[in-house]
């Protein structure tokens, strides 16, 4: 089946287009391109948006908005990005983070998306056609959203606040067995005042660590003070056996990162 590509200027245009019901959106193409190299027949039409702004990153005001067609190798370049840039070089290798899409890593299934878990972190909203939602209402949601994503938008991590590991077995581009970031506030006396952690490849979605944060709460970073949130870092989880790993690897080397992470 031949494959056509149509590019508009707006993202109603696009819409339009995609209500056919025979087209898919292309951001990056990393997701959409390979659905047609494998034979994905629900589409014969790829759409893009060429508005400039879904391309620009934006500081301001301790604020980033990055648009959903920002390049992971965007975001390296960026200077006042610096403190996430392990994220986004946790994807792919240079080839692909040229291509690869902020808004495009948003609907990546496991053991992709390391991206998102970045953002989850950070507390991100997403921004659609569709007005505003927070990233964990997102994720949710995401296999039943039929709108198209503008932005992501989050404040930027104090400087040292910022925490970010991917576990691969092929360095540096292989596929996740696991991900954590993890955005930890301290006082002057190094107790934890704010946590927020994020994981990948533990559910069918990137989610949050709630009773490792718990318990990081009024905690110092040491061996001793970080010995509850290890443990409490793989409640709930819900790991999947893959190609990469089994969900019992992946449930046991857990909290030996976590703890290495939270360490430094």
């Amino acid at each position: 089946m031949p494959l056509s590509l149509r590019t508009v200027d707006t993202i109603p245009e696009a819409r339009a287009v995609l209500a056919t019901g025979q087209a898919r959106y292309l951001g990056g193409g990393t997701l959409a391109v390979r659905a047609a190299n494998e034979g994905d027949l629900s589409f014969d039409t790829l759409v893009r948006v060429a508005d400039p702004s879904l391309g620009t990153v934006n500081v301001t005001g301790g604020r980033a908005r990055l648009g959903a067609s920002v390049t992971m190798s965007a975001i390296l370049r960026h200077p006042e990005l610096g403190d996430i840039a392990p994220a986004a070089r946790a994807i792919g290798g240079p080839a692909v983070r040229t291509v690869a899409t902020v808004g495009g890593n948003l609907f990546a299934p496991t053991p992709y998306g390391d991206f998102v878990v970045a953002l989850l972190a950070l507390g991100a909203v997403v921004e659609t056609d569709g007005g505003t939602m927070a990233l964990d209402e997102f994720l949710l949601l995401r296999g039943r959203f039929d709108g198209i994503v503008a932005a992501v938008e989050f404040a930027l991590p104090a400087t040292g606040t910022f925490r970010f590991a991917k576990v691969s077995r092929v360095k540096p581009k292989g596929l996740s067995v696991l991900s954590i970031a993890a955005v930890i506030e301290t006082d002057a006396d190094g107790t934890v005042t704010a946590a927020r952690i994020a994981l990948g490849c533990m559910a069918d979605r990137p989610v949050r660590a709630e009773k490792a944060e718990a318990a990081l709460m009024g905690a110092k970073l040491t061996p001793d003070g970080v010995a509850a949130a290890v443990v409490a870092v793989s409640h709930g989880i819900r790991p999947a056996t893959d190609p990469i790993a089994s969900k019992w690897y992946r449930r046991e080397v857990l909290p030996v990162h976590f703890r290495r992470l939270l360490l430094g």
